[in-house]
């Protein structure tokens, strides 16, 4: 459970929102301080799972064959097998639209050395290399757990924004989910809390509230 702070900075992030004729996505912006972030080992790359989910719709591609991609099929958006990856390999436009489109990949693991072959040039440079699936990892479980996860990425850069919702949650379930995501912060950050500098939250058209 979040602490109040959060919450009502949620709330009158939500509050302060102007009206408008389209859900908006609730975001939290990051500012770091005291990070060489030209060190590649300082910089946040992280996936979380948010515990009330992001209010959005993931897009998830799977690639596998035979029976995991069987069931693949009932809860991912697209699965894909070898031969079009393959396809993929040969048509860097193809390759690129889909990398765009898709928030998440996930391959058996048989299928990561073509991946890295066909499309790391395409996947590798945009944070979305797929998580490797084992043989005995379940898929349906995979995607339906990654259909609530977000990526945290800075990059070189102090400032880095993520999901944590959309206008129609509740302030409490938001405020979970960035509660999750600072405390992920905190332990991993070379100083926590102390390279933190400010947190804001803000609907997509609204106002930054600050959050800590």
């Amino acid at each position: 459970m979040a602490d109040q702070e959060i919450e009502q900075a949620v709330s009158r992030a939500l509050e302060d929102a102007p009206e408008r004729n389209f859900r908006e996505t609730v975001d939290l912006a990051v500012n770091l301080r005291d990070l060489d972030l030209n060190e590649p080992s300082n910089r946040v790359d992280e996936d979380i799972v948010l515990p009330s989910g992001t209010g959005q719709e993931t897009r998830i591609v799977v690639f596998a064959e035979g029976e995991t991609a069987l069931r693949a099929e009932d809860v991912a958006d697209d699965v894909l097998d070898g031969d079009e990856l393959a396809d993929l390999g040969d048509d860097d436009d193809a390759a690129k639209d889909l990398a765009e489109e898709t928030d998440f990949f996930i391959a058996e693991e048989a299928l990561m050395q073509d991946i890295g072959r066909y499309l790391g040039t395409i996947l590798g440079p945009r944070g979305k290399m797929p998580t490797p699936l084992s043989p005995d990892d379940d898929v349906v479980e995979t995607v339906n757990r990654m259909k609530n996860t977000v990526q945290l990425r800075s990059g070189d850069r102090r400032t880095f924004h993520t999901r944590v919702g959309a206008e129609d949650m509740s302030a409490e379930e938001i405020a979970d989910n960035i509660d999750v995501i600072v405390r992920r912060l905190h332990a991993d950050l070379e100083k926590g809390p102390l390279n933190i500098d400010t947190v804001y939250v803000k609907t997509t058209m609204g106002p930054a509230v600050e959050v800590a």
